[in-house]
């Protein structure tokens, strides 16, 4: 394993735990899709997943950023709720990401042929970096515990409560 010194890898040393947990939480929500089999068990509670909405284009990912970041609960809890922020695609790319300086959302609108980004759990992760202090870790307990409370809210309880249980499940720290 190569030895890294660098600032930001020790503030983003959760990185990898988190990712490892949202690609479970994908594939629950992916199989639940695939069979139409709503009902999980998680931690031996029978869950019932919501939707997770998925998105066609970057002007409906636009519409459903401006729709959450409007919420009464997320401009009270979160200051930088009222700052907007604009939707690009990204090309050439297999993840999004979160453009601090202009307030950025990029995401890929293919992964070969399926449009992989383009779905609620990876929106509401890079919204959660937009909320973000600046001087707090890319996936540090502070963010972790803010993209668990959007998906609560937005998503709903159950894929909040299979989030939570799957990051705390992989050893992520929540602040």
């Amino acid at each position: 394993m190569p030895h890294h010194d660098s600032a930001e890898t020790q503030r983003d040393s959760q990185r990898v735990k988190v990712y490892d947990g949202e690609q479970l939480v994908r594939g629950v929500f992916d199989r639940a899709d695939e069979f139409g089999h709503r009902t999980v068990d998680v931690y031996g509670s029978q869950l019932t997943l919501p939707v997770e909405r998925r998105f066609a284009s970057v002007e409906s990912v636009q519409s459903y950023v401006d729709k959450v970041l409007a919420l009464n609960w997320v401009r009270v809890q979160w200051e930088r709720a009222a700052v907007p922020v604009r939707v690009r695609a990204r090309g050439g790319s297999a993840a999004a990401h979160y453009e601090p300086a202009n307030a950025v959302l990029a995401v890929p609108l293919h992964t070969g042929s399926t449009a992989w980004a383009l779905r609620e759990l990876v929106v509401l992760h890079e919204l959660a970096h937009h909320l973000a202090d600046p001087a707090e870790a890319a996936h540090g307990p502070e963010f972790c515990t803010r993209y668990v409370e959007l998906v609560d809210g937005v998503i709903g309880v159950e894929a909040g409560l299979l989030i939570r249980t799957t990051f705390s499940g992989c050893g992520v720290r929540f602040g």
